[in-house]
């Protein structure tokens, strides 16, 4: 994605910068810490511009998915998928297992995610030998559909105006909100590959219903995806490991 490979390779341009402010770096031609602080800035303003782009809004011309049931129009999202030598049926059975200490690397990006603080039970903060999904729709997620072994999706409310007490359930995402939400879908798609194996995918997509929530959540999101897109890879790396470890 465009903006945040603008917001994180500005950074780094940065950090370059203010390095060459400190001690000029002769070998980037950074000669005089006023060059330093120059490219310091244009990296800030580099980051600036990724954080605030405008926002995209995508449809979807066909329903396809539950997925596309439940969020038809979004402005953000992700999407992963990942080849497994095991039948959908089993595939399906390893994702509704994983736990966080399954995925590589969830617990040290879920603690950043979270600047450290020992927060009560959420999918930030799940249990070491309970399923995540299970954490997660009792913390927060809803189960808005599963068809098994074909398709789970959850949905949790991510954003809410100050002194709105909205929960997550399926009617936040059937009816009208009113300004200030935003709100997620992630699901797991499992389809057979041709070959006895099996094709999973998971997507996330975020929709925000006015243009302050759009605004704010941009920035949040363009922050946070490098970490969420690489949770998302291992998660799907971690149904791999199970659905063909055949003694689990």
């Amino acid at each position: 994605m465009l903006a945040p490979a603008l917001v994180y390779s500005g950074l780094a341009v940065a950090l370059v910068g203010v390095a060459s402010v400190l001690t000029p770096m002769r070998r980037l031609r950074l000669y005089t810490r006023a060059r330093g602080a120059a490219v310091a800035a244009a990296g800030v303003a580099v980051s600036a511009i990724g954080l605030l782009l405008p926002v995209r809004e995508s449809r979807v011309a066909r329903s396809e998915t539950r997925l596309d049931e439940f969020m038809p129009v979004w402005q953000f999202n992700e999407f992963h998928t990942i080849r497994i030598a095991a039948p959908p049926a089993r595939a399906f059975a390893a994702m509704k297992a994983v736990t966080a200490d399954e995925i590589m690397l969830f617990r040290t990006l879920t603690l950043i995610r979270r600047g450290g603080r020992d927060l009560p039970e959420s999918i930030l903060n799940a249990a070491k030998d309970e399923s995540l999904i299970d954490v997660a729709t009792r913390s927060g997620f809803v189960r808005l559909a599963e068809d098994a072994p074909r398709e789970l999706l959850i949905g949790t409310v991510v954003k809410r105006p100050a002194d709105t007490r909205i929960a997550s359930t399926r009617d936040v995402f059937c009816n009208p909100l009113p300004p200030g939400f935003a709100i997620a879908a992630m699901n797991f798609l499992v389809t057979p590959s041709g070959s006895g194996g099996s094709i999973v995918s998971t997507e996330t997509r975020v929709f925000a219903n006015s243009p302050s929530a759009r605004r704010k959540f941009a920035i949040y999101w363009r922050v946070i995806y490098p970490g969420s897109a690489l949770i998302r890879r291992m998660w799907l790396r971690a149904i791999e490991r199970r659905a063909t470890t055949l003694t689990r």
